[in-house]
């Protein structure tokens, strides 16, 4: 039997959609939640990838408490964490923290965030990989 691609696709929706809310993270565990959490990141806009992350994860490092952390992003959208991030931020800015004292508001932070993941970027590039390299092709041959 043959299944077409989009009846696959139409199936592994249903699938989603069974278990939960695609676009929101499931905080039943915390391995839900970060299988939520990368699902929801993969299908983002690039632009909001890096808000979305630094939201999560600043959110992560001031609730250490998994229970209570968990309570906090079950059933939350990508747009609801990024609200949080941002009053988290607020209170952090408020409170001195030091993390976040050298930014005048979110957007600058999450500006010099882009900045920095596109210089790491650039310098992942390795120095040995150069063009002109001979390629090395293996000829796998039957025993």
């Amino acid at each position: 039997m043959k299944i077409s691609s989009g009846f696959l696709a139409v199936l592994i929706c249903v699938m989603l959609n069974a278990c939960g809310n695609t676009n929101q993270i499931n905080g039943k565990t915390m391995k839900t939640a970060h299988k939520s959490v990368a699902f929801i990141k993969e299908h983002l806009p690039a632009n909001q990838r890096v808000e979305f992350e630094v939201a999560y994860w600043g959110l992560r490092n001031q609730i250490k408490d998994d229970a209570e952390f968990l309570k906090t992003i079950n059933n939350k959208t990508s747009l609801d964490i990024i609200e949080l991030g941002k009053a988290s931020f607020t209170k952090s800015k408020a409170a001195g923290v030091v993390e976040v004292a050298g930014y005048d508001n979110w957007d600058q932070m999450i500006a010099k965030q882009i900045e920095q993941r596109t210089e790491q970027d650039r310098s992942a590039v390795d120095s040995k990989d150069k063009k002109g390299y001979p390629s090395v092709d293996y000829k796998m041959h039957a025993m």
